[in-house]
């Protein structure tokens, strides 16, 4: 007997949302931070954004106009959001054509090759993001300083970001507390006054976004909250055990990429788990190995790593943690 039903990649959608609305609602989420880094960053922010939306959307069109042969399906909002989101994971004074190399990777290798929309296994942002950090480790992790650098793009003043100043410091045996006194505060942190990537400054403008996010149900609290628990939770274990060479839980979290990859990386409606009990599991392990990088790796952020390595497993987590079928039997002992 022939197959009646055929069931598409994830995301499933059981209400009136459309791919069209969700993308614009997450661009509209994005606004209060992309205008933070506007203000720390300056020209340099506008002109990589620009680039990457740009370069993401003409990529796409091209792949499937061109290549694939297909509907071009630019206008559902999915290529602009990667845009952003790649955008917001640089530094802003990426060379234009190092941000065209990357929207053309995180495109053409991380969501067209495998079908495009729906399809993918690795958030296409985190793929082209990762691509630049293996290709230019170098321009990739010079970080323009903060203010200081508004009306310069290519030749903005460099510094390292706190999490760089104090993975550089432990090593050569210099105690946290110390340390601490040199980095900007956690209310400074709280609201963008420090280095890094685009989007990654404002804890408070991602948090406005988040609350958007839950307002139009387009993602729910479940994997931000267990993500930034479990960060927390271990980060201050370490923290009790010694806190002379292990930061406090608060700075982690308010530093590098925790709360952009929480809230928009980690959350991707393609790449994650469609179960509440799958979306915890996944985001339990995004912590863990994020703690693990930063605390024992080489790179001072984990983030990007964590979450595209627990990419790789939810096609399992789907398969294995699953809500009971309609009209299956219980089974009571």
């Amino acid at each position: 007997m022939s197959k009646l039903l055929t069931v598409s990649h994830s995301p499933h959608i059981s209400n009136n949302q459309s791919i069209d609305k969700l993308m614009y609602g997450v661009v509209i989420s994005l606004v209060p931070a992309f205008l933070v880094s506007f203000y720390v960053f300056g020209i340099g922010a506008l002109v990589v954004t620009a680039i990457s939306i740009a370069s993401c959307v003409l990529s796409e069109m091209i792949i499937q106009k061109y290549l694939l042969k297909t509907e071009v399906r630019i206008r559902d909002g999915s290529a602009i959001v990667t845009g952003l989101l790649l955008a917001f994971n640089l530094p802003s004074n990426l060379p234009w054509w190092m941000v065209v190399l990357g929207a053309l990777f995180a495109i053409g290798v991380g969501k067209m090759t495998y079908g495009g929309l729906g399809n993918n296994p690795f958030n296409p942002a985190l793929v082209g993001r990762v691509f630049l950090l293996i290709s230019f480790p170098v321009q990739m992790t010079s970080w323009p300083l903060p203010i200081a650098s508004r009306l310069q793009y290519l030749d903005a003043t460099t510094g390292a970001t706190p999490l760089g100043i104090l993975k550089e410091a432990v090593r050569n045996g210099e105690a946290v507390p110390d340390i601490m006194n040199q980095l900007p505060g956690h209310m400074q942190l709280f609201l963008g006054q420090m280095g890094g990537s685009l989007g990654e400054v404002s804890a408070l403008a991602l948090i406005i976004g988040f609350l958007w996010l839950l307002y139009k149900r387009i993602i729910t609290w479940h994997i931000p909250t267990f993500m930034v628990a479990t960060i927390f939770v271990f980060t201050g274990i370490l923290w009790l055990a010694d806190p002379t060479k292990n930061a406090s839980p608060l700075f982690h979290i308010l530093t590098g990429g925790i709360m952009l990859g929480a809230i928009y990386m980690a959350t991707d409606l393609v790449t994650s788990p469609m179960t509440i009990a799958g979306m915890i599991l996944y985001a339990i392990g995004i912590g863990l190995i994020t703690v693990i990088i930063r605390v024992f790796g080489a790179y001072p952020e984990g983030v990007s790593f964590a979450i595209l390595i627990m990419n790789a497993f939810v096609p399992l987590i789907n398969k294995y943690i699953k809500p009971k079928r309609f009209g299956e039997e219980v089974k009571h002992g």
